[in-house]
């Protein structure tokens, strides 16, 4: 990291992030050609999990390269000056790299997409329509690298 005294290394703020943050961003290539697509997701025990459609461009090629880059970005503020050059940004992010499945076996379908709920704030525990669980697929990735990075005063 070009600037190290930016770079997240508790861990405990990591977990934070992949916690409380709203959006991931998956970084798929396809034949030489990059491809970010914002998801709604879920994190438990070294895992992030997307609900997805069982087709469209993100599930083809995933099909075809599991390997997968993401970025979470935990919140940021514009921190405004007198001189437009010198504006600068209140933020925390994290980047990753990781390998996804395709999930398609309904109880564990299930499970994952217990979590995204409850992260997105239901309270009970969801009834799926059956007919719903067989058009989606979860997608399970395993993060094998992560680096954080803050800018501005946190406490």
């Amino acid at each position: 990291m070009r600037r190290p005294e930016k770079e997240i290394r508790d861990e405990t703020v990591i977990r934070q992030v992949l916690d409380e943050s709203m959006i991931c961003r998956l970084g798929l290539v396809e034949n030489g050609e990059a491809y970010i697509v914002p998801v709604n997701y879920a994190y438990q025990d070294g895992m992030i999990y997307v609900h997805s459609a069982s087709e469209g461009r993100k599930i083809s090629i995933i099909r075809k390269n599991s390997r997968v880059s993401f970025e979470i970005e935990y919140t940021s503020s514009t921190i405004k000056g007198e001189i437009p050059c010198k504006w600068g940004t209140k933020y925390r992010s994290i980047m990753g790299t990781g390998t996804v499945t395709i999930v398609d076996e309904p109880g564990l379908k299930r499970n994952g997409l217990d979590l995204i709920m409850k992260k997105y704030g239901s309270f009970a525990d969801p009834e799926y329509d059956t007919t719903s669980l067989e058009h989606i697929v979860l997608l399970k990735l395993k993060v094998e690298s992560v680096t954080g990075k803050q800018s501005g005063v946190w406490e």
